[in-house]
Order: structure tokens, then C-alpha cells, then sequence
């Protein structure tokens, strides 16, 4: 079920976009390089494969005209994407967003994540969300960090919130349904494998790489089977769903274990459109664009040494830490 990166990206090339969100791209200063952008599956846009998180990164920024501007000039580089929820200090994060980009609304692609499982619910949620981003529509609603089999019957329910989702989309007030996960690879696959979702954002780092079933839920398994990478992310890209990247640093877990630049090289070797990372500094957004400029692909097998040197190393206490995960 493998796709090559190389049919991958042929496929981004030749995808649609909206002329609205391409034309959003800015080139950060006189003479510089433009952020590059990748097609978001069968969505029909382009977005920067540099995405700025919106979540506990984020809400760093204490002071909201700090945040906004943080945003503005997220923009300015040409980051189109914008990752927010909810659950990120109980609309905070989304009012923020909101603001930033009154004005701008044709030119980011805005996505939110709900936590709600019943349909009811996660309409009322998103109804909010709407004031909040002072927008009519939302161009990405994810199902937030689907955890197991029972969590996955729940979203699946008849009052469940993904017929809720499908409906509003049908509606026309939200364009586009995905889920997520941090923590559960072959649930995400069921999910990815059962429904018609249009995105998918999973933990992607190359310390990841091989979860496998054991005591306390993961033990390391060098063999790089049973991970996000190899079992969900294959699903996605054959059923042609945009790919969001997260958790690149394992919430600067991995910080101290390899540069900035190989770990977001890594994870954009892979066959996803956007990475997402929460840069809680102004220094960070201009790093973390000026790595992304610079990008080449990482060869595979340079690729495979790199995960087993940190996978090692880290795998097991990372697995750990994003058992029960949300980043609120």
C-alpha cells in the first residue's frame, strides 16, 4: 500500500489549487525566496509545508498583542497554515487566530480541532468556533486526538460527531473533515481505512518510528513496524489525504537529541504536506522558515540511520508521554 515520495509529490504538483490560499504566500523580505507549498490532498488548495501550531506553544505568548503579532509575522513569511482547537486555553487560541486575520480570511487556511464526540455537541462547538475565527466557514475541522477501539465507536456512532461533521460539510460551513491522533497507529489506520476523510495530522518524528504493543502499552521496536509511519500514513497518502506532521520535536523532547534542521528535514522526507510546529518565540518563526527554505530530501537510507540512532533512545519514554496527550 506504500507510495513512493516520488509519485507522492507528482501528485501534489499536478493537484488543484485555491488561487485564494496560494496567492497567500509571501516571500519574508525584498529578494528572498518564496515558502514553498505542497498540494493538501484532494482539498484543491496549497499551503506552506511550514504550518504554525496555535496550541501550548502558542499561548506562551501571555500577552495578546505579542500573539498577534507572532501570527502577523508567521504571515509575512508566507506560512499559509494555521493549526488551532478549541481545547488550546478554551477558545483562546482561536479568538486570537480570529483577529490576526480579520481581513485576510482568503488568503490562510485555517484549521480546528474539536474534542467533542457527540454530534449535538461538536456542532454547538464548531457554531462557536466560527464567532471565535470571525469567519463563515472553516476550511478544516479535525476529530481531536483519537485515542482506541472504544473512543473510535464513539466517533462512529449514528449521533456521532463524524456524521455531524459530514453533514456540516454537505452544509457548506465547514469544507473539509480529518482526524487526528498522537498516541494509536493501527486505530487511526481502522479510521482512515472505514471513513472519507479529507486530512489526517499524526505524531510523525523520527524518534517514532516502531511502536509496537508491549508492557505499558510500547515497548522499541527497531524492526520499524506497527508506527505511525508505516501503518497509517501509507492509508493516507494511497487514499490521497492531505498529511499533517506533528509532534516534530516531541515537545522539545527531542531537542537536546539532534538539531532543528535534521528533525524537520526528516519529517518532510516523508510523504505529508505541512509540518506543524508550535514556535513560541518570533526567532523561532524566522528560523524555523529559513530550514524549510533550505530544504532537500533526506535520503532513505540516511533517513532510516537517523530514526534507529534516536528511536533507541528516546522511543519508549516519548510513547509514554503521549498516551493520554491532548496539548491544551
Amino acid at each position: 500500500m506504500s507510495l513512493s515520495r516520488r509519485r507522492f509529490l507528482e501528485t501534489a504538483t499536478a493537484a488543484t489549487t485555491t488561487a485564494g490560499v496560494l496567492n497567500a504566500a509571501r516571500t519574508g523580505g525584498p529578494g528572498d525566496t518564496p515558502l514553498p507549498t505542497r498540494a493538501l490532498g484532494k482539498t484543491g488548495a496549497r499551503v506552506s509545508i511550514l504550518g504554525m501550531g496555535c496550541g501550548s506553544r502558542f499561548l506562551m505568548y501571555e500577552d495578546e498583542d505579542a500573539a498577534i503579532a507572532a501570527l502577523h509575522r508567521a504571515f509575512d513569511h508566507g506560512i499559509t497554515y494555521y493549526d488551532t482547537a478549541y481545547s488550546y486555553g478554551n477558545g483562546l487560541s482561536e479568538s486570537r487566530v480570529g483577529k490576526a486575520f480579520e481581513g485576510k480570511r482568503d488568503r490562510v487556511w485555517i484549521t480546528t480541532k474539536i474534542d467533542d464526540r457527540e454530534g449535538d455537541a461538536a456542532r454547538r462547538r464548531v457554531e462557536g468556533s466560527l464567532k471565535r475565527l470571525r469567519t463563515d466557514r472553516i476550511d478544516l475541522v479535525h476529530i481531536h486526538a483519537l485515542m482506541d477501539e472504544d473512543d473510535l465507536a464513539r466517533i462512529e456512532a449514528k449521533d456521532g460527531v463524524l456524521n455531524t461533521f459530514l453533514k456540516m460539510k454537505e452544509e457548506g460551513t465547514v469544507r473539509n473533515v480529518g482526524i487526528t491522533s498522537h498516541y494509536n497507529p493501527a486505530v487511526l489506520k481502522t479510521a482512515l481505512e472505514r471513513h472519507p476523510f479529507d486530512c489526517t495530522q499524526m505524531a510523525l518524528n523520527a524518534a517514532l518510528v516502531g511502536m509496537k504493543n508491549g508492557e505499558n502499552g510500547m515497548v522499541p521496536n527497531p524492526a520499524m513496524v506497527n508506527s505511525f509511519q508505516t501503518l497509517a500514513l501509507p492509508v493516507a497518502v494511497h487514499k490521497g489525504m492531505g498529511v499533517l506532521a506533528m509532534k516534530i520535536f516531541a515537545q522539545e523532547a527531542l531537542v537536546s537529541e539532534a538539531p532543528a534542521e535534521k528533525l524537520i528535514r526528516y519529517s518532510l522526507s516523508l510523504p505529508v504536506t505541512t509540518v506543524v510546529l508550535g514556535m513560541p518565540k518570533p526567532e523561532m518563526i524566522d528560523q524555523n522558515v529559513q530550514i524549510v527554505k533550505a530544504f532537500q530530501p533526506m535520503p532513505k537510507e540516511e533517513m532510516h540511520t537517523f530514526s534507529n540512532s534516536i528511536s533507541l533512545r528516546n522511543k519508549a519514554r516519548i510513547d509514554e508521554m503521549f498516551r493520554d496527550h491532548v496539548d491544551a
